[in-house]
């Protein structure tokens, strides 16, 4: 996987992104982790791959002290337009220290990770999160399988892993405690959306 193709397709489309809308059930599913994240009384949160900072914003907006980083120079300047605090940083290398937030989230940026760079990245994360921290991860999935999306609009196209619901379970649950998990259809040509709240138990 190359990152500086995906830098620069990010680059691209961060534009058209700062400008969208989430789809309803992203509003829904983002709501269920802020309840969840307020029951506890978690009170920082880091997003990785935060895109142009829209899911940020919300989760700061909730009285939540919010990191964001990204790997697009471009994402980042929009997050810090919106007012956040936000990093060009590479996920595999969390320049934080160790237990340093109460939430993680990670919105459909995990599944750009190579499947034999995924327990790197999922250590990292486990290191900046506090005992008992937790940990938002949605991606696209369905089926196992990995490499470029050939039929992708953007360019350069987009490496993608993707995992069977069985496998990804099976994954998070080597690094975290799987707490809440939900699988969502959505057009019957595409993959579906599989979310996991996990905490981290030392």
């Amino acid at each position: 996987m190359n990152k500086q193709n995906l830098v620069k397709a990010y680059d691209i489309d961060a534009h058209r992104r700062a400008n969208s809308t989430p789809a309803e059930w992203k509003i829904i599913e983002r709501k269920v982790f802020l309840d969840r994240l307020k029951q506890e009384n978690k009170q920082s949160l880091l997003e990785l791959g935060a895109g142009t900072g829209m899911d940020s914003l919300y989760f700061q907006d909730n009285g939540l002290n919010v990191t964001c980083i990204d790997l697009s120079n471009e994402m980042v300047r929009y997050c810090k337009e919106r007012g956040l605090t936000a990093k060009v940083m590479d996920f595999y290398h969390l320049d934080f220290a160790d237990h340093s937030f109460h939430a993680i989230y990670a919105l459909n940026c995990l599944l750009h990770v190579p499947k034999h760079d995924i327990d790197q990245v999922l250590g990292e994360i486990k290191r900046v999160l506090k005992p008992d921290g937790l940990f938002y991860m949605g991606l696209y999935g369905g089926k196992d399988s990995e490499g470029i999306w050939k039929e992708d609009a953007f360019e350069p196209k987009r490496f993608f892993a993707s995992y069977s619901d069985e496998s990804i379970r099976t994954l998070a649950g080597q690094h975290f405690e799987e707490i809440y998990f939900k699988r969502i259809p959505l057009d019957p040509n595409s993959p579906h959306f599989q979310l996991l709240i996990l905490k981290n138990v030392e």
